[in-house]
Order: structure tokens, then sequence, then C-alpha cells
């Protein structure tokens, strides 16, 4: 018996336990497979195939079988109910960065994924598309609200946002910091560098040059750009933390 799936909303929470009260530790995103662990009153457990995920999401819409092909390459993809660009054919909902889907019908530069939804062809790519520039990525994400657990443009955490990138170029990463600290290796050179992954106990900020970074930072609750120097020493000041590791994406 198969016990893959394939998530089929935009994406959903996903909670540590089977309550709406209870803490939003990660999110699944539209065409992420998961494994279903139990079921509970209306809730699943489930395991996140990519990155090995735990938690609870609402039982909601999921198939056993999608052919993937592309995947949305803007932060949020315009859903349309016909392929034009007509007002009164663009829905209220999006599919977020990252989402993975499979392309039934191309037409006036417009593509179907299900019956009646349609996208931009401009808004998506081949899933085995890479994009090499990663800061691009996560600039894509700049001035996105900080929300624990999130890792869409509805909100982020700073983990979600070093994750995403990986996960788009079919790469594994872990979604914690703590697990990234563990996963990542350690830089020779103290210098930074553009790509340098500077690692926090519960932060993590990536670099983009040789003298800011990006993160999603709680306390201005947004992603944005920050001095390096600076940044390490308002964390040592309000948080009393120092910089655990120092990796790169390259």
């Amino acid at each position: 018996m198969n016990n893959n799936f394939y998530f089929k909303e935009p994406f959903s929470n996903i909670y540590k336990s089977p309550n709406r009260r209870s803490e939003v530790t990660s999110q699944i995103l539209y065409g992420e497979r998961f494994k279903i662990l139990s079921k509970r009153k209306g809730w699943i457990k489930i395991k996140l195939l990519y990155d090995k995920y735990v938690g609870f999401i609402k039982n909601k819409n999921y198939v056993s079988e999608l052919k993937i092909s592309h995947k949305v390459s803007t932060i949020q993809a315009n859903i349309y109910n016909k392929p034009n660009n007509k007002r009164n054919n663009k829905t209220q909902k999006t599919l977020p960065f990252g989402s993975k889907l499979s392309v039934i019908e191309r037409r006036n530069r417009f593509v179907r994924y299900e019956n009646n939804k349609w996208l931009k062809l401009k808004d998506i790519r081949k899933i085995n598309h890479k994009e090499k520039k990663f800061i691009k990525i996560f600039k894509t994400f700049l001035k996105t609200k900080y929300v624990w657990g999130g890792k869409t443009s509805s909100g982020i955490d700073c983990s979600a946002l070093l994750q995403i990138f990986f996960y788009y170029n079919n790469l594994f990463y872990p979604r914690d910091t703590k697990d990234q600290i563990n996963y990542s290796i350690n830089k020779k050179s103290k210098r930074f560098s553009k790509g340098d992954i500077i690692f926090w106990k519960g932060h993590v900020a990536i670099c983009i040059n040789s003298l800011q970074l990006i993160h999603a930072y709680g306390p201005e609750k947004k992603v944005l750009i920050m001095p390096i120097k600076k940044t390490i020493l308002r964390i040592l000041k309000t948080a009393n933390l120092k910089v655990k590791k120092i990796s790169s994406i390259k």
C-alpha cells in the first residue's frame, strides 16, 4: 500500500500537536511529498519526505500520484481561473515560491496545473532548473514578515529562508537551525565573504557580500539586510549569543 502523498493546497501550517493552539513548527507547500504516520479526529500526523520533519496538519487535499514537472520561481504565483489576464479571472489565491506542480496544458503564456487553475508561464521553471545566483532567491523575500515556522511570502523564519534555497534547487538541507549547524561544514577562513552562513544558537544569516548579511530577524519582524559586524554585536548584546559556526553555501 502506497503511503506517500503529495500536498495539493497552496500551503498549510504544520503543528507540534493536533490542535490549532499548538505551536506552528513549519509549513508544507503545494506539491511537497509526505508520509502519513497516523490519523486522528480530522488531523494527520505526517513526515515530510524532503527533510523528515514530523508534525500535524488538518486533513486537507492530497493525492498519491503527481507527475511533477515544474516549480514556482517567483515569491508567489497568482492563480487564474482561465488563461488570460482579465481581472475577473484572477483568484485571491497564490502558490508560494518553491511549490512543485505538474503542467497539464499550455495556452496563451499560461499553464494549467489543475482543473480551472492556471499560472503565468513566467512564474514557473522546469523542475530540474538550478538557480545558481543564491542571493537572488534570498532577496526575493526582502521585507517578508518574520513568522516562526513560516516558509512562504506570508511569513518566514531564519532557518526556512536558508533551507528554501536548497529545496528550490532539489538539494537536501535540514529545516531547523540546530540541525543546520550540525549538517554544515566549518569554514576555515575567518574573513566573511559572499555565500557565508553565520550560525548562532537558534539563529542563522547569510552573507550577501563581505560587509552585509540577509536574515529573517525576529526583533525587526522581517527579512532585511544588515551590516555583518553590527549584527554580530547586536545579537551578543541583546541575546548574549556569540557566533557558533561559520559555513558556506558554496
